[in-house]
């Protein structure tokens, strides 16, 4: 199982980031299973509204819809997972950990917050790391 902030989940569906190619891969394999909740996708479509990020949607002749829809085809919606020991500072990336350690995913995320709690966050079963080639299992 993997939990995508979203950072990664936009540049997933959105941007061009050369570091998707095997997380797209593993997901159209299904040697993944990607699991969210309702507020990683209320986050998601807020984010999808900010003006920098609509520009880069026009940018790739997409819109907030488009990519809401290609993150339904893909992931799981799971139910919002317990508050967790280990506490990020960014009280918006909380939830991705509490939900990676629920399910003892890995995580991928590009948030400082959530990559300094790496050490912390192995004992509870979670993986951390920015890109999926980069990941330790």
């Amino acid at each position: 199982m993997i939990v995508l902030d979203t950072n990664i989940v936009l540049d997933l569906l959105v941007f061009d980031d050369p570091a998707t190619p095997p997380l797209k891969d593993a997901l159209a394999a299904r040697r993944l299973q990607w699991i969210a909740t309702p507020a990683m996708r209320v986050e998601l479509a807020r984010v999808l509204a900010y003006p920098h990020i609509v520009s880069r949607l026009a940018h790739y002749q997409l819109g907030a819809a488009d990519v809401l829809a290609a993150f339904d085809r893909q992931v799981q919606i799971v139910e919002t997972a317990p508050r967790v020991s280990c506490v990020c500072k960014d009280p918006d990336d909380q939830k991705f950990i509490d939900l990676a350690v629920a399910h003892r995913a890995l995580l991928l995320s590009k948030d400082h917050a959530v990559l300094r709690l790496k050490r912390r966050l192995l004992p509870l079963g979670v993986s951390t790391a920015s890109a999926l080639a980069t990941a330790t299992h």
